[in-house]
């Protein structure tokens, strides 16, 4: 079992994202690859928009890495649709996994990995606020944050117990982030977020300037395709997990 410190970082429960005031500033999505010339895309499947800001502050970020170090975008905007099938595909391996928990107790563990649909603040990744971002060298191979775990046993981003290695390098990557004024997700050391609920939560604030955002489909309709694909090759993230381990 992987510790973490629970004194770094701010809880976001649902009860308090749903709490914050939305005030949509109409801000577009754009094409990561023209606002962030600097980020990788490291995953073919990967739509590559978000709101204008989350773009430019992304390239920001960029130009604070160390010599050899890039930002390696995973997942920037998704549409509802994507966001439903994720949390419909982690509540089947929660339910695979510990079968004799209650609904309750399941809902809990798969809202944790998984921001649900059916709130009233909407999941970040489908505002355009949020990205998930990994390190990555000029031949765009992934630089290790994790050792000796896991990137899921060690998704807290202040994990106890990481090589001295993958600390130094998660530590780069938390800092250049939140210098330009991203949040993180205390859960997740790869999930970063401006001017949605989850951005507002950690940051105290009462009201987001970012809802729910659209995108022509057309623009995405292949993509989703691929993501499809991709997903029938994905394997149940709590399989190796105790039932004392996650809760």
């Amino acid at each position: 079992m992987t510790h973490w410190d629970r004194s770094k970082g701010r809880p976001e429960p649902i009860r308090l994202l749903n709490r914050i005031r939305e005030v949509e500033n109409g801000e577009p999505l754009v094409n990561i690859n023209e606002a962030c010339p600097s980020i990788r895309i490291i995953r073919p499947q990967v739509i590559p928009y978000v709101r204008k800001t989350v773009a430019e502050m992304c390239e920001q970020a960029s130009k604070l890495l160390p010599n050899g170090y890039f930002l390696g975008l995973v997942e920037g905007w998704r549409p509802i649709q994507r966001q439903q099938r994720i949390f419909d595909f982690i509540w089947n391996c929660a339910k695979e996994t510990w079968p004799e928990r209650s609904h309750a107790s399941l809902r809990r563990t798969v809202c944790r990995w998984a921001a649900p649909t059916d709130q009233k603040a909407p999941p970040g990744h489908c505002t355009g606020a949020a990205v998930d971002v990994w390190l990555v060298n000029d031949k765009n191979e992934v630089i290790d944050v994790s050792s000796p775990f896991d990137r899921f046993r060690a998704a807290p981003t202040y994990s106890y117990g990481l090589t001295e290695e993958a600390q130094r390098n998660r530590t780069v990557l938390v800092d250049a982030m939140l210098e330009v004024g991203f949040s993180n997700c205390r859960d997740e050391w790869w999930h970063y977020s401006f001017g949605d609920a989850g951005w507002a939560v950690r940051m105290a604030e009462d009201e987001c300037c970012y809802g729910l955002a659209h995108l022509e489909p057309s623009l995405y309709e292949e993509l989703e395709n691929l993501w499809l694909e991709a997903a029938k090759e994905r394997q149940n993230p709590f399989s190796s997990f105790a039932s004392s381990q996650v809760a």
